[in-house]
């Protein structure tokens, strides 16, 4: 199944954020985790955007206890992938690569990322020599 480009604003986002690292929420919990994390929403502001992400299908709530209990519904990585996908086609005419090396040049990585690159390329690398040599 191909993924759909996920839109969320920068707020929205945050709010997600927050159901990713803690699970089930309620407004008020993720109001305390954005006041800690120095953002200060209101509380009506927190749940409008959960209601927002609720109607655009990112989240889901169990409304029957008395304060409603919201969840995600897509994962980080799925809608890392989607945003990423769209990034590519946005900024590098969808080939990928480009992206890696800009990335590669202007950032720094932790010994255990660079590793995991240099197993990732070895892969790549076994399966494109695995791939040439079937016969035709």
């Amino acid at each position: 199944m191909a993924d759909k480009q996920y839109e969320l604003g920068d707020a929205e986002l945050e709010v997600l954020k927050v159901l990713w690292e803690r699970g089930a929420s309620t407004v008020r919990d993720v109001l305390q985790a954005l006041h800690d994390q120095g953002r200060n929403q209101a509380y009506t502001t927190v749940q409008t955007l959960l209601t927002r992400l609720e109607a655009k299908s990112f989240v889901r709530s169990d409304k029957s206890e008395f304060a409603f209990v919201y969840r995600a519904r897509l994962t980080r990585d799925r809608v890392t992938r989607s945003r990423l996908k769209t990034l590519v086609a946005q900024l590098y005419d969808g080939a990928a690569g480009p992206l890696v090396l800009q990335l590669v040049r202007m950032e720094q990585f932790t010994t255990d990322e660079i590793d995991e690159l240099h197993q990732l390329i070895d892969r790549l690398d076994s399966e494109a020599d695995t791939k040439n040599q079937e016969p035709r």
